[in-house]
């Protein structure tokens, strides 16, 4: 069905699925319709998602879908009871993996969906664990996170976008010189530290994917005498982390995460460590200001300039439904060309099929040639297990705790946790 407005733009259009989820399983019983349940769980997006399933039910007569956007505790919940939802549509990282590892995701190889999917996001997919032999899940929905930047200041102040470590020094300098803060920082919330500056020193020295597979190839020998480990490998990439927080807001320390978007959306920085949410919020205060994004250059080398990316939405349909086709004939219709690239406009993601138009949107336009020609990495704090605080140990570090004692910790918490794994 073709698309004729964006959906995001329609005032309220929602509202007429609010009771959806409680009433549809009773009011589909008698129309002869089979009923699926599709879980959801990104907030920002529900709204857009409601009236999506909306037009999916309104376009045919054969399938409802219910919307569970109940979370993905819930979610996880539903396999352990041997009822999950008929078909997902969720972040995809370890929690969702573990369900894939243990092969309770059916084969999506087949479908026009996988087959339609970037090759080259494969080991990116398989970089949280596999079933063998399986196309467990497929990817939706690219974010690309990196240095924002107000391009105005930018402009005044004569300054060119870095490519490499001492360049963007320099326009540290420049900045200063001209009484502009250069990043604006918010230290009071951890993940801000971990998915930015740690995730992007980390990711633009080292190849995270290599890395991370040799780190699982040691596992309970994890340590200072490993051919691997975050004391060796990470060492530099978190001194220049630190190096550059001489560059923030004087009160970074107690600044979080909406002061960082308030402050960006004053001009009262040049640059900001964020992903593409943080400009939709942005754009609330100051709809009409002028951003763009690149990736932080860790090295003095600019062909080693990548973006980091999260898959940020996944598809899988349970080996446990019953409702394999009707799920499958919705997944189908999530993929058509204009669903998927409508989506991702909206939510300032990139396509990961093959032939994707170009992005529509200047802001995250200097992230589209990196993640085009495959340069690009996902951040460490995805890659390292729930149970280890990775967080709050950025966090630590950022804050004036001894670096190497904190990464010699978190080998050691790797080695124990490979061994509880055993």
């Amino acid at each position: 069905m073709a698309v004729t407005s964006p959906r995001w733009k329609k005032a309220l259009a929602a509202g007429v699925l609010l009771g959806l989820v409680g009433s549809s399983l009773a009011a589909c019983a008698g129309d002869g319709r089979e009923t699926i349940q599709f879980a959801f769980a990104k907030p920002e997006a529900i709204p857009y998602m409601r009236e999506l399933v909306q037009e999916y039910n309104s376009s045919q007569d054969e399938v409802t879908v219910v919307l569970d956007t109940s979370g993905v505790d819930a979610f996880s919940a539903g396999f352990v009871r041997g009822d999950p939802p008929d078909i997902g549509l969720n972040n995809y990282n370890q929690e969702t993996a573990r369900f894939i590892q243990r092969c309770a995701m059916s084969d999506l190889s087949d479908t026009a969906a996988a087959q339609s999917v970037r090759e080259d996001l494969t080991p990116f997919m398989e970089q949280f664990g596999v079933c063998e032999g399986r196309t467990s899940a497929i990817p939706y929905s690219i974010m690309g996170a990196a240095v924002i930047y107000n391009t105005e200041i930018f402009e005044q102040n004569d300054l060119e976008v870095p490519t490499t470590w001492d360049e963007l020094i320099a326009v540290c300098e420049t900045l200063e010189e001209a009484g502009i803060t250069p990043f604006y920082a918010t230290f009071a919330d951890n993940w801000t530290i971990g998915q930015g500056w740690y995730d992007y020193t980390v990711g633009g020295s080292l190849d995270t994917l290599a890395f991370f597979e040799a780190l699982a190839e040691e596992g309970v020998n994890v340590g200072p005498n490993s051919s691997v480990s975050f004391q060796k490998d990470q060492a530099e990439p978190v001194e220049k982390m630190i190096e550059l927080s001489a560059y923030v807001n004087d009160d970074a320390s107690s600044r979080t995460y909406g002061d960082g978007n308030t402050a960006m959306a004053e001009g009262r920085a040049a640059m900001y460590m964020q992903g593409p949410w943080a400009l939709g919020e942005i754009a609330k205060t100051s709809p009409d200001l002028e951003l763009g994004m690149f990736p932080l250059p860790v090295t003095d080398d600019p062909d080693d300039l990548k973006a980091r990316i999260n898959m940020d939405l996944a598809a899988w349909i349970p080996e446990a439904s019953s409702h394999q086709e009707a799920a499958r004939d919705f997944l189908d219709y999530l993929y058509r060309p204009e669903i998927i690239q409508e989506y991702n406009e909206a939510q300032l993601g990139f396509l990961p099929t093959e032939d994707a138009p170009p992005v529509s949107d200047e802001r995250i336009k200097g992230l589209e040639k990196y993640i085009d020609a495959g340069d690009m990495y996902q951040g460490s704090t995805q890659l390292v297990p729930r149970a280890i605080p990775i967080m709050n140990y950025a966090q630590a570090m950022m804050l004036g705790s001894n670096a190497q004692r904190i990464l010699a910790t978190i080998d050691a918490d790797y080695a124990r946790l490979a061994f509880r794994q055993q």
